[in-house]
């Protein structure tokens, strides 16, 4: 009897030592799923396609070893003329292909012709009939050159005649001169614009600038450099800045995005800090594009710069947009797809299938853009009925499974992050359906953002919270000049050598150098060629 009961406590104590190892083996194989996520999920973003796209094949059976998939060794070697068929097919021509990509350049006509002795024959002496010149067309680049202009202003003494006279003659006479963009600087206007395209356009930090100065024999610092964008943005940027941020509060659709900055020399602050630079873009109307640099990521800086805002605003989500009075949120729906395509990507390469959850949910995603893509282009009020028609019984269909998913999710996995996200989100998500103006998603602000993130790989920083603030109004003003197919240098040029000269205080003449005014020449503007 004893042994009985001995064996009954025995036994009662290894059920619960083997409840307590296999509820340990349960939490260290979750921890263990959740940091292979993690790391599939680094390795993915290192070695991975950058595109969202799950397509079959290439991705459900493959991931880290595509060359292993597309080397079967199995296969026959490929012909030649399989090789080059898809290099042939995009090499077609077309008739006027040339004429179109060269219309609008200046073109400058060489003739080689024959020396008078050499038309005549050479048995007759007859001058030799012409046939149709051989023409060939070449594009010649020429590299930036540097030059030196002497502006002369001619000063003229009073009349010596009448200087002693009791009336007031003249003064000291000067010549009419342009006014100049930066007082007493060694700078054109064109070196300004030169200067601030080639690192808010095109990535090119100043220390790289500095030794492209010293490539044309010319000694120019980045220090003096970035003086020059300083003072350009305050004294004239600024005021195409300001003039664009008051019409912008004035859209009903708004949207907005922010990306980090690092500023060296901020009050109070170490150098490691990280600070930000906000971007607002406009929904509707001609493009206007603002970046903000700001020392956080606090909601009060959004809330101030939008101030007296009503409408729409898209975002990405983040907390600091929510909850303003006389704001709609707008949440985007990339952000939600793209939770999915890292919950899936994240999965074993044998579990990457089509029955997986997070698939499903991509697949769901996918079903909405596929609609919209169907009404790219329509009038707002079509666009508007069509996705009652189309997109709201996705999205019933959506809601129901998110519903379903949730008690089946693991709260700390890529697949429960991204369902709770949708569930959070669902209100805002869904509010693109209320206006036939709205996008489903808040790329248009990513790839107005993606210029400066490039940029900043370059220049990594900015020395002071001044230089931080010339340079969110230089990438407002050249993003917002290419959003209105302008050219960002003749813009720019035609702005600082135009607007000292002008009477800006006057509200319609500063309105006439904005990007999308009919005032602007055509030298601003961007020749649009056929696409062929």
């Amino acid at each position: 009897m004893e042994n009985t009961q001995e064996q009954a406590v025995l036994y009662e104590q290894l059920q619960a030592e083997n409840a307590k190892l296999q509820a340990r083996l349960d939490e260290l194989t979750a921890k263990y799923d959740r940091l292979l996520e993690k790391y599939m999920q680094k390795v993915r973003k290192i070695f991975g396609r950058s595109r969202e796209m799950i397509d079959g094949q290439t991705v459900l059976e493959g991931f880290f070893n595509e060359a292993e998939v597309e080397s079967d060794t199995t296969q026959p070697e490929p012909t030649v003329e399989e090789v080059t068929a898809p290099i042939a097919k995009l090499a077609k021509k077309y008739p006027g292909q040339k004429k179109a990509k060269l219309e609008g350049l200046p073109v400058e006509r060489i003739e080689y012709e024959l020396q008078d002795e050499a038309r005549n024959c050479d048995k007759c002496g007859e001058l030799l009939p012409e046939l149709k010149p051989v023409v060939r067309t070449r594009i010649e680049v020429i590299p930036a050159q540097v030059k030196v202009f002497e502006e002369v202003q001619h000063v003229y003494a009073p009349c010596g005649k009448c200087e002693n006279e009791e009336d007031e003659g003249h003064g000291i006479e000067r010549a009419p001169a342009p006014e100049a963009a930066i007082p007493h600087c060694m700078a054109t206007e064109s070196t300004i614009a030169f200067v601030i395209v080639e690192k808010y356009q095109y990535g090119l930090p100043l220390n790289r600038q500095e030794t492209m100065w010293h490539m044309a024999d010319l000694h120019i610092s980045r220090q003096t450099m970035a003086n020059w964008v300083i003072l350009a943005s305050e004294m004239w940027l600024g005021k195409i800045y300001e003039r664009m941020h008051h019409m912008l509060l004035q859209r009903d659709i708004i949207m907005a995005d922010e990306s980090e900055l690092q500023v060296l020399q901020e009050k109070d602050r170490p150098a490691t800090s990280k600070s930000f630079m906000w971007l607002y873009r406009s929904g509707i109307g001609p493009p206007i594009i603002l970046f903000e640099y700001q020392q956080t990521r606090e909601a009060k800086h959004p809330l101030k710069f939008l101030q007296g805002f009503s409408g729409y605003l898209c975002t990405d989500g983040y907390a600091a947009y929510y909850n303003w009075p006389s704001v709609i949120n707008v949440s985007c729906f990339a952000h939600a797809r793209r939770k999915f395509y890292d919950a899936f990507m994240s999965l074993p390469k044998n579990a990457r299938t089509k029955e997986s959850a997070s698939y499903q949910g991509f697949q769901f995603c996918n079903r909405l853009f596929d609609a919209e893509r169907l009404l790219r282009g329509t009038d707002p009020q079509e666009r508007f009925n069509e996705r009652l028609k189309k997109s709201r019984p996705i999205l019933d269909e959506f809601k129901k499974w998110l519903d379903l998913m949730l008690p089946r999710a693991e709260d700390q996995s890529n697949f429960g992050k991204a369902v709770k996200y949708c569930l959070n989100q669902w209100p805002t998500l869904c509010n693109f359906m209320l206006d036939g103006r709205l996008e489903i998603d808040n790329n248009a602000s990513e790839r107005s953002i993606k210029n400066y993130a490039i940029g900043r790989k370059g220049w990594l920083f900015a020395n002071t919270p001044r230089g931080a603030d010339a340079s969110a109004v230089a990438y407002s003003i050249v993003q917002t000049a290419v959003a209105n197919k302008l050219k960002p240098f003749e813009y720019i040029q035609y702005l600082l050598k135009n607007m000292p000269n002008s009477d800006i205080k006057e509200q319609s003449v500063l309105d006439s150098f904005l990007p999308w005014s009919d005032s602007l020449p055509d030298s601003c503007k961007l020749k649009v060629t056929p696409t062929l």
